[in-house]
């Protein structure tokens, strides 16, 4: 498999800090990767790296093989970015600022219909951008980066603030988009979000790779509690270890019928995360 995104020992410093500090990754093409880390730990940093918006201090990146530092139009017209709501012309309509943005990049208006029907806006495409909510503007910016039918995706907190509803169908979108062949490169410091969708993770900790793979053989590698959780009948919480020495236990209350509910610990990519650092996500 091809790889879409490369970086060796990229370094980026503010005023001598080193923002990202040697870090190297790759990205195969048709994959969902997730970047995952709390807020100040370099994401939004990398994406601008990536994407020839920021040059780094050290080491390189490429795009489709390219240096990202001399990367052409050819290049850029592969590409679609979530930025935040950069770029959203608050006065314009749903429909123009589509528009606006299809004529700068000559892309023919007649795939804005379908594009924001995809994303459930085709019923807003007259309302301004001032007058919708964080969701709807989310799918906006969303729409936007679908415009040009790119073969990678840059998505920087793409469901940052959202409910649960919004949340899914954003999620539904990229799923489709990746079933396409698009590569989709997305921040998070949302783990459920990463555990779901993202097929490759990296966890990024103070500019640094503190660990990576599938989010299901990272949460299977620091499940050190792996206890189980017993609310009995009489509204007791226990916390046993989920082992041969508790089964006795256990068997008791179920003989007693005494237990109300039973849970085991189920690893995350928050426990890893709180694991190596002894920090949460969030």
């Amino acid at each position: 498999m091809n790889a879409c995104i490369t970086a060796s020992r990229l370094t980026v410093r503010f005023s001598g800090n080193p923002v990202l500090d040697h870090i190297s990754f790759e990205v195969p093409e048709g994959m969902i990767f997730g970047l995952l880390g709390p807020s100040g730990a370099g994401k939004t940093t990398l994406i601008k790296v990536l994407t020839g918006q920021l040059c780094q201090d050290e080491g390189k990146a490429c795009l489709f093989g390219k240096d990202t530092r001399s990367l052409t139009a050819r290049e850029h017209k592969k590409i679609g970015a979530m930025l935040d709501n950069y770029g959203l012309y608050q006065r314009l309509s749903v429909y123009e600022n589509l528009a606006f943005y299809a004529d700068i990049y000559r892309i023919s208006r007649r795939v804005i219909p379908d594009i924001l029907k995809s994303i459930g806006l085709y019923e807003s495409r007259k309302t301004p951008v001032s007058k919708l909510s964080k969701g709807m503007t989310s799918r906006l910016s969303l729409a936007r980066a679908l415009m040009n039918n790119g073969k990678l995706l840059f998505l920087d907190e793409p469901t940052s603030g959202l409910d649960p509803v919004t949340t899914k169908e954003i999620h539904d979108v990229l799923l489709a988009q990746k079933r396409k062949g698009t590569t989709i490169f997305l921040t998070t410091h949302n783990m459920f979000e990463a555990e779901s969708i993202c097929d490759h993770v990296i966890l990024l900790h103070r500019g640094n790779i503190i660990e990576q793979g599938r989010p299901a053989d990272i949460c299977g590698k620091y499940d050190r509690q792996n206890k189980l959780r017993i609310t009995l009948t009489d509204g007791t919480e226990l916390t046993l270890d989920n082992n041969s020495t508790s089964a006795a236990a256990v068997g008791e209350y179920l003989e007693q019928n005494r237990i109300r509910a039973i849970h085991s610990s189920e690893p995350t990519l928050e426990t890893a995360f709180i694991e190596l650092t002894g920090k949460e996500l969030e």
